[in-house]
């Protein structure tokens, strides 16, 4: 892919196409914490044709209306960049529209190999990505598009939003509406819903709680990010129904999903890859989802973030040394443990004293959430994308949706990180997309991951 190139042809403000509300929206304490994130999406489309980029620009315009928030700006409630608090910001209903830029690829998708697995990952979803907005035209925008022509026909579309909008269940009810709109419904099936205001009200800001932060514990000397080598690992589906198998049989009336499958063998592999101390505390960092937590529940449409950190702690030498169905079992007995964590964090930290020079007792005081992973090379950070890449079959008029994955996270994880994604068609099974050895690890990890998934009928 060293020949590689794209050509941006324009860039233009796509506006809603009716008319939309005014005014400010509040935003939640979660979605102020992942305001520094951008979620960034490739799509890759088989048999475009000629109408197919007016087609697309039309249909974010669609969107635009029932969605009005994402074509307005994220602006600080006190109105002055140096004055109030750095999480105290909303969005302003300004209807200024979503940057949408043209562009050109000088081959084919098959030259490309449909973007599935090239090494130089980062540097050629760069130039798929959209450029970021003249600072002429003032506040950046909340939702940017590129679609990029290529000579076969074919597309592909990169988007870009700022993550304070809305969650992985968020960003794909918004993708679907698209679609919906795109094919002649007048309304997305799913109303959205707003209601940031409600969720989690009584929760202290990710910023600043209201007692001293405790020292944090040593940790191993974290490489600088870029260090962290991409590797792209393909775990077929028998595999995955293996595993989850095999883990019915050890632990009867269980049964355990396919993200807890392939985030213990991953988890595991990569500890004995990097070898560290037996009495080494290694942790497993991942987001779940709370819609179902929250009192009174969050309605059907609701996509903003509605997510809560789970980490999973233990030495390496247990990991290193442990059956797949224990490792397993360990993060579900703490996943088990979210609702008391979080009504905790949430009401202990409310009602907490004020007053930092009563005493020293911060027992009652839960810890921060983790919402951005720390730089700790024992954290292994995990999310999961399948619910994007399930529509591969998907045929719209401008293209079939050949798959769907993330991009550009090295840049914003500067901790050791994993993707599980649905791979294209005809594959089956889970993509696992990582960042998360060093260059002097790598070949250790491929080769725990080779032997597992060859003698995957043995003892996990």
């Amino acid at each position: 892919m060293d020949t590689f190139s794209v050509t941006r042809l324009s860039g233009t403000m796509v506006r809603p196409s009716e008319p939309t509300p005014s005014g400010t929206l509040a935003l939640s304490v979660i979605d102020k914490a992942l305001r520094v994130i951008d979620y960034k999406i490739m799509c890759v489309f088989k048999y475009g044709n000629e109408k197919s980029m007016e087609m697309i620009k039309a249909a974010f315009a669609k969107v635009l209306v029932p969605y009005y928030p994402l074509a307005g700006r994220l602006q600080k409630s006190s109105g002055d960049d140096d004055n109030g608090p750095e999480d105290d910001i909303h969005v302003a209903c300004t209807g200024e529209g979503v940057w949408f830029v043209e562009a050109i690829a000088n081959c084919s998708l098959v030259a490309a190999n449909y973007f599935d697995d090239d090494p130089t990952v980062e540097a050629v979803h760069d130039k798929l990505m959209p450029n970021p907005t003249p600072e002429a035209m003032g506040l950046a925008p909340i939702l940017l598009i590129q679609v990029t022509s290529f000579k076969c026909g074919g597309l592909v579309v990169g988007v870009i939003v700022n993550h304070s909008l809305c969650d992985g269940i968020g960003f794909s009810q918004v993708l679907h509406a698209v679609k919906e709109l795109a094919i002649g419904l007048k309304r997305p099936s799913v109303d959205p819903v707003w209601l940031r205001e409600s969720i989690l009200p009584y929760a202290p800001s990710l910023n600043v709680l209201r007692s001293k932060p405790k020292p944090p514990p040593p940790q191993p000397l974290m490489p600088y990010y870029q260090q962290l080598k991409f590797a792209l690992f393909d775990i077929p589906a028998h595999v995955t129904d293996h595993l989850k198998k095999e883990f019915s049989q050890y632990s009867p009336g269980k049964t355990c999903t396919t993200f807890e499958a392939i985030s213990a063998i991953l988890w595991r592999s990569r500890t004995r890859a990097i070898n560290l101390p037996d009495t080494a505390i290694v942790k497993l960092l991942f987001y779940a989802n709370i819609r179902h937590l929250l009192n009174p529940p969050v309605p059907k449409g609701f996509y903003g973030n509605c997510i809560f950190p789970v980490t999973v702690t233990t030495s390496s030498g247990w990991l290193k040394e442990t059956s797949t169905g224990e490792v397993i079992k360990l993060m579900m007995e703490t996943k088990a443990m979210l609702p008391a964590k979080l009504n905790k964090w949430v009401y202990n930290n409310y009602n907490g004293d004020d007053d930092d020079d009563d005493d020293d007792d911060d027992d009652d005081v839960v810890d921060e959430p983790m919402y951005i992973a720390p730089p700790d090379y024992a954290t292994l950070c995990l999310s999961g994308i399948e619910r994007f890449s399930k529509g591969s079959k998907d045929q719209l008029e401008w293209g079939h949706l050949f798959h769907a994955f993330p991009v550009g996270l090295s840049k914003y994880h500067t901790s050791p990180f994993a993707f599980l994604c649905s791979p294209p068609a005809p594959k089956t099974g889970i993509c696992l997309k990582t960042w998360c050895v060093e260059d002097s690890h790598l070949p250790a990890l491929h080769d725990e991951l080779k032997n597992l998934l060859t003698n995957f009928n043995g003892t996990a």
